[in-house]
């Protein structure tokens, strides 16, 4: 028996790299995957979300300086674009359910996600960088908001793109 995997490439069922499934059959799976990753990260979203909504009521608001009070508004905005995009595969979805697109569904809501969790760390970086001016210095949360930005970064994708890297890295050292 003949199939083809992902990438368009064909092998025999015994012969095949990796798991033994048809397009649909990865694309059903890495939707799952997919769904379950959205779960995790939503739910911290909508917690950080929530929290920033509720800033503006809060009595200490009045006092904040105009540049705080804007840094307040970009990261509420910030916080609604990462909750759009990290919604948005779920909207893909539904839109294009019973269509026969899994595959480029899979893909575009792939693509959406990796916007969120860009989208996320902006958020991050606004909030933290919001809440440390508030309760000290700016100049001592400038230096805390780029070095978590910058953990973000090798944790959320350096380390990530290592790991592929390696994993379709020659293994005789080529």
């Amino acid at each position: 028996m003949t199939r083809e995997n992902g990438g368009g490439a064909t092998y025999s069922g015994s012969a095949a790299p990796g798991r033994d499934e048809t397009p649909e059959e990865r694309a059903d799976r890495q939707w799952a995957e997919l769904l379950q990753e959205l779960r995790v990260v939503q739910t911290g979203v909508q917690i950080l979300f929530g929290f920033l909504l509720t800033v503006a009521f809060q009595q200490r608001f009045g006092g904040l300086s105009d540049s705080e009070r804007t840094l307040y508004i970009v990261t509420v905005a910030l916080g609604a674009a990462t909750t759009g995009a990290l919604v948005g595969p779920v909207s893909l979805h539904r839109m294009l359910t019973g269509r026969r697109l899994k595959p480029e569904t899979v893909v575009w809501a792939s693509r959406l996600t990796v916007m969120g969790l860009v989208l996320l760390v902006c958020t991050m970086a606004a909030a933290l960088l919001l809440v440390l001016r508030v309760a000290g210095g700016s100049t001592a949360a400038t230096w805390i908001v780029a070095g978590m930005v910058a953990w973000f970064g090798v944790a959320w994708f350096v380390l990530p793109a290592v790991a592929r890297h390696h994993a379709v890295a020659p293994k005789d050292g080529r």
